[in-house]
């Protein structure tokens, strides 16, 4: 089998994240698990980077493996990915998720 290609690595890591649905969270290993990269955690974040400006891919339905927004607190990343997932119903208490009640299970 030949290794994928960069591209073909967001490809699969987009197409992921394009799946999970409004009021749910993926971890970071989660979706890369998923996109067939296990252990890739950290380029899944690489990957969320790299979208494209306008992108419908809700990259911020993804967190850390502890339930937790990545940015820093107070930044504007932080708020912004705060805002998405509080109006999609996810409880989100000084940046943690609960995951129990909200990680996808697809």
């Amino acid at each position: 089998m030949s290794e994928l290609s960069q591209q073909e690595k967001l490809q699969a890591i987009w197409f992921v994240v394009s799946q999970i649905p409004p009021g749910k969270v993926a971890t970071y290993g989660q979706v890369a698990s998923l996109a067939g990269l296990p252990g890739l955690s950290r380029y899944v974040g690489y990957a969320m980077k790299q979208l494209p400006d306008g992108s419908s891919i809700p990259w911020y339905r993804v967190i850390n493996s502890q339930g937790k927004i990545s940015f820093p607190p107070k930044s504007k990343a932080f708020f912004r990915q705060q805002s998405a997932l509080t109006q999609e119903g996810v409880e989100v208490h000084n940046g943690r998720i609960p995951l129990k009640r909200f990680q996808w299970a697809p």
